[in-house]
């Protein structure tokens, strides 16, 4: 597994998810169970739920947030153990911001990131190379936090820093004014869509696609380029398109388009506002009674506003399930059995970056609060 080939995971008793007879309880034990043991071990430990993550998970969180605020929260806290419920990035950016005596558990380690997995250290050094041999421009390097833990320590040896989609319009423009060119892994719509509000033009913008010979781009394009945007994306924002905008626009005129800076930019440009997820979540705590709205991103968070809010109208923009399935693999019974494990005194599925690598990955994130 490549998680494993760039950090320091152990398992005291298997480097694998261990199993639970499907027989040995039902959903509801599971979950009594869950609250039973988690009021056991008190302030031992604090369990932080992503905003996607499904709602028997989330009804266990001291935290909810999205993957930096959570990593925040846990850096201001004394548990011994951080539950981390999202996936393998998020629990490897908790790591290196907490102390050492604290112990980060992600439920599945085969809970990751497709996004995440579209770039990694040999795909991102080879490209680094190609570009600078093709200009002699200073090029600062941009990661989304959604990449593993190599990639943070790459920014921080090159001068980079990493952003959110929260902050992504300061760290951009924090970076072209310390240099001449921006690198930006690994969502090229966060990287085109943040620029583009940003006054850069699509055609000063090009994608590098490490599947393709040179990243699919000449030397002279290369030195052109204002921007080079990786080619990577999340699969869930990726699912809603244009066609999805206009027909809602058409049919309910009095509905407002949400989305996420995720989306490609055609969704992005023709939908009435984006915003991150904590955008959006406070831009629906604070609308009228009896908006409309269709919000572009993951279902669960739309489901938990929809049920949170009944006083507003909200769909999703897209009629089909735009999941994250890499997330949902954090199930209330992998939850359970990493509680029994800390109950146990073996606990499971630890997260571990590296020193050396949480070294760089931290100025990276420190960077990044400076700015933000």
């Amino acid at each position: 597994m490549l998680i494993k080939a760039m950090l320091n995971i152990y398992d005291n008793e298997t480097d694998h998810l261990p199993t639970i007879n499907s027989q040995e309880l039902t959903d509801q034990q599971v979950l009594e169970h869950m609250h039973a043991i988690r009021q056991e071990l008190g302030n031992q430990v604090v369990v932080l739920g992503h905003h996607y993550q499904q709602d028997d998970v989330i009804s266990l969180a001291d935290y909810k947030g999205d993957s930096l605020q959570l990593a925040k929260e846990a850096a201001k806290l004394e548990a011994e153990y951080i539950i981390f419920c999202g996936v393998h990035f998020m629990a490897e950016t908790a790591d290196i911001i907490t102390s050492e005596n604290q112990k980060v558990i992600l439920p599945d380690l085969n809970a990751g990131c497709s996004m995440a997995d579209m770039a990694n250290r040999k795909e991102i050094d080879r490209a680094w190379e190609n570009i600078q041999n093709a200009t002699d421009e200073k090029i600062i390097p941009i990661t989304y936090i959604n990449c593993d833990a190599l990639l943070k320590d790459f920014v921080g040896q090159h001068e980079g820093a990493i952003c959110t989609s929260s902050n992504a319009k300061k760290v951009i423009t924090w970076a072209l004014e310390k240099g001449d060119k921006l690198l930006f892994f690994p969502d090229q719509h966060l990287g085109r869509n943040t620029c583009s509000e940003l006054g850069i033009e699509l055609d000063e913008m090009i994608v590098y696609n490490p599947n393709l010979q040179h990243g699919g781009v000449t030397k002279e394009e290369i030195a052109k380029a204002k921007v080079i945007l990786w080619y990577g994306y999340c699969s869930v924002h990726q699912g809603f398109n244009i066609n999805q905008v206009n027909q809602i626009k058409q049919q309910e005129p009095d509905r407002t388009v949400i989305v996420h800076p995720e989306c490609n930019y055609e969704v992005f440009k023709a939908s009435h506002m984006a915003g991150s997820t904590s955008y959006i979540i406070n831009t629906i705590k604070e609308a009228p009674a009896g908006s409309k709205w269709a919000i572009g991103t993951e279902i669960n968070l739309v489901n938990r506003l929809a049920a949170d809010f009944p006083h507003l109208d909200i769909t999703s923009l897209s009629p089909y399930q735009c999941l994250c399935t890499t997330m949902y693999r954090v199930r209330p019974r992998w939850l359970l059995e990493s509680l029994r494990s800390i109950q146990r005194g073996k606990a499971i599925n630890i997260i571990k970056v590296d020193a050396s690598i949480k070294e760089n990955a931290l100025k990276a994130l420190d960077r990044m609060l400076n700015i933000s």
